[in-house]
This record gives structure tokens, sequence and C-alpha cells, in this order.
């Protein structure tokens, strides 16, 4: 994140506008901890969410869906109390934490009255610092997780997914799933989890906000009580990504999945990272393309006009990496290729012509009247408070986000859609009978 490292103030208000400079406080613990907080005294409750880098990049192959499972088993018993009692300890308190594996990081969130935060930040730090993985706990979450992707092996649009993954990222990181195979899951034993939360987890590179009815200063005093004395000097670097081949030609694969009614597909490529200087310009034509109104062009001329489909949309997940950049649809079998045909030719148009003047300002509109609504609650302002320190984004960030999204051009759009789509290059993965 620029700017100062720590930046302090609270506004009698603070929902009265976007967070920004001068009501975000950012400190970093002697142990490397990022604390990031805002105070909203208008609700008696506190969201505490954060990450930390250990995740699946880290991941063997043939034990894929490691780090996805430790995070599952965190809470299934530590030092202090067995699985029930922590379970007893939040629901005593009316609070709530859990915690969930991805590719980058493992992230955890957690909600409680404001005169509960020290039992929340209690209970986090038990379950990230001291946790016992205990046998038969690990043995049901396994059985479970099994039973999780048995049933993703039956959803179409779970394996459409997972397939345009494998198509775009061929030999990339990004092309495993974060929950692995039933085969590399099944080689999981409680050792390895043990082994890899002892060796990835740490304080380096964790993030925690604070958010809701406590001031800055007591927020990350509670976390330094909880969090500071946590010390991994083996803790590793996160592994880098490698770079990413774009497709030579277009890729069609299909996944057969006997007895269903619909075939889901998804067709596209790898766009931008979040990082990336075209990811506002990307995102206001992906809303264009398939996501403003009756989900954009493709929605009218896939479902509306055509009547193909039972959902048509397009999607732009910018992460860390090149996120993919894509159309879904659900259709029915014999239709699929025609819906195909029809989301190249969209595609196609996107990069040949510029959005007109209307969609782009309908667009932008949209962007920017969505955005005060998802900072409403204290867990969207969390996650906003993450987003700058994941994306090394500006302290003023959602106070100069009407400008930004204002700025863009049809030219902006059109060169964002010609720098990451080729038509005759396109990623088509189909699941179903």
């Amino acid at each position: 994140m620029k700017g100062k490292s720590v930046l302090t103030a609270q506004l009698s208000d603070p929902h009265s506008s976007l967070p920004g400079p001068d009501d975000i406080t950012r400190e970093v613990l002697e142990n490397g901890i990022t604390v990031l907080t805002r105070p909203n005294f208008n609700s008696p409750s506190v969201v505490v969410s954060g990450y930390l880098s250990a995740g699946g990049l880290s991941d063997p192959d043939d034990k894929l869906g490691l780090s996805d499972f430790t995070a599952a088993a965190l809470m299934r018993g530590t030092a202090k109390r067995d699985f029930q009692g922590i379970y007893d300890a939040l629901e005593s308190a009316g609070a709530s934490l859990s915690f969930n594996g991805a590719t980058h990081t493992t992230s955890f969130s957690g909600k409680a009255l404001s005169e509960d935060l020290a039992l929340l930040l209690e209970l986090l730090a038990e379950s990230l610092l001291e946790p016992v993985f205990p046998g038969r706990q690990i043995a049901r979450l396994k059985a479970q997780m099994l039973t999780g992707l048995a049933l993703r092996a039956q959803d179409t649009r779970a394996m459409a997914s997972l397939i345009f993954d494998q198509l775009v990222y061929k030999d990339h990181p990004y092309s495993r799933p974060e929950d692995g195979f039933p085969e590399t899951v099944e080689g999981i034993h409680r050792d390895d989890i043990a082994a890899f939360h002892q060796q990835s987890y740490g304080p380096q590179g964790l993030v925690i906000a604070v958010v809701g009815a406590v001031t800055p200063q007591d927020a990350v005093q509670w976390v330094r009580a909880a969090l500071g004395g946590w010390k991994n000097p083996a803790q590793p670097q996160p592994p880098e990504l490698p770079s990413l081949a774009p497709l030579a030609q277009t890729e069609t694969q299909k996944f057969d999945i006997p007895g269903k009614s619909q075939s889901d597909l998804v067709v596209g490529v790898a766009g931008p990272a979040r990082s990336a200087d075209d990811f506002i310009a990307a995102s206001v034509g992906n809303s264009v393309l398939g996501q403003f109104g009756m989900m954009g062009r493709i929605g009218d001329v896939v479902r509306e006009q055509a009547g193909l489909a039972y959902y048509a949309y397009s999607s732009l997940s910018g992460g860390m990496g090149p996120g993919p950049w894509s159309v879904s649809a659900g259709v029915a079998p014999e239709h699929v290729e025609q819906a195909v045909e029809l989301i190249q030719s969209e595609i196609a148009r996107f990069v040949n012509e510029p959005v007109s003047t209307e969609e782009l300002s309908d667009s932008q509109a949209n962007f920017i009247g969505r955005l005060p609504l998802a900072l409403e609650s204290n867990a969207g302002v969390a996650g906003a408070l993450l987003n700058l320190e994941r994306y090394n984004l500006e302290m003023d960030y959602y106070q100069t986000y009407a400008d930004r999204i204002s700025a863009i051009t049809q030219e902006h759009v059109l060169a964002a859609a010609q720098r990451y789509f080729d038509p005759e290059k396109l990623a088509v993965a189909v699941a179903g009978p």
C-alpha cells in the first residue's frame, strides 16, 4: 500500500463518506503483521477479516488440496479447546469465525459484538498458532471433502469452469483446483497437514482488518495482544507466479456427465490481473459485454433474442495474477454449438467495434452507484481495506473511484478488449450429457 505507514483519524460518523486516508489506520506490528482499521460506532458489532500468505500455490501435485484441507482443519481442535469447545465459545458470544483456502492465501473472517472482540481474536490466534489436528476430526473432514469432490464431478457448471481453467492455464498453477482431486485429497494425512501448517503459516504477509465499534488504538492493541508474539523464522516467501503463455488457437474440450438435462459452457481467455493498468477499463467493458441490465450484450443475444440459454453472462475475475475473463451459459445439449457461435460473434464485435456512448455511460453509472452499497456493511468495508493492501492501491482509491470510472473512454475499453481477447484463440469448455 502506498502512502504513510500509519494513517490515523476517526470521524464522528465514518459511514458518512467512503473510506480514505482520513479514517483508515494502517499499522505494521513488530512481527510483520499489517493491521488495518476503520471505526464505525453506528452498530455495536466488529468484523475481523484477513489473510495470510499460505495458499494452494505451495501444494505438491500429488497432494493438491493440502492448503485448502489445512484451512478447513484449523478449528477442529486447538491446544486449549476441542472442536466442541471452540464452537461453544463462539456460540456463547453470538460470534462467528471461519477460514478458507485459496490459491495465493488462506483467508479468515469473523464477527462479534465489540465487547467480545478480545474473545474473537483469542480464538483466531488459537486456530492459527495452536491447532492440533485431531486424527478423528481429520478423518471426518476428509470424508466430507471427498463427498464434495464427488458432487463436483456431477455438477455441470462446476466442471465446465474447471475444464476452462485447465485449457486457459495449461502448465500454470492456476490450472489446478484449490480443493484438489479425489486421488490427491485421499493421499493427504494428518502429518502432511501438521507439516504444512508448521512450515507455511506465520506472521509475515498476514494482513488483518478490524472494522466496527472499536477505536483504531484499541483494535491494534487487541490484535497485538493476540498475535503480536507470533514468530516463524522458517516461514518461506510465497512462490513466484510463473508467466502464462497465451492460447495459440481455439481449444475446445467437453466433459461428459451422463443423465443431465442441461449443458454448461464457459468461453474465454485469461484477462488482466487486478493490479493491471487497464483492469478498470476491462471491468467497465465486461459490464457492457455481459453484465449490465439483462446480462449485457451476451444475455440479450443468447438468452433474450435466440432463446438458447437459461442463463448467459460474462465475468472478469482479476486477482494477484491473470484472472479468467469469460462468458458462461447454461443451455440445452442440442443448442451448445449454436450458443458457442453466438458468443464468439459477440466477442468478435467486442474487439472490433467501440462500445456505444450510451452503453459506456450506463455501465459507468452502474459502477459508481454500486460502490457505496458495497461499503454499507462492516464486512464490505473490511474487504475493501484488504483489497487496498493486497493490490497496493492508493489510500484514497475509493474516494477517487468515481473519477477513475468516469475517466474511462470508448478507446480505453476497446484497447483492453483487443489486448486480452482474440476471437480465433478462445478456450471453450463444455460439461453435460
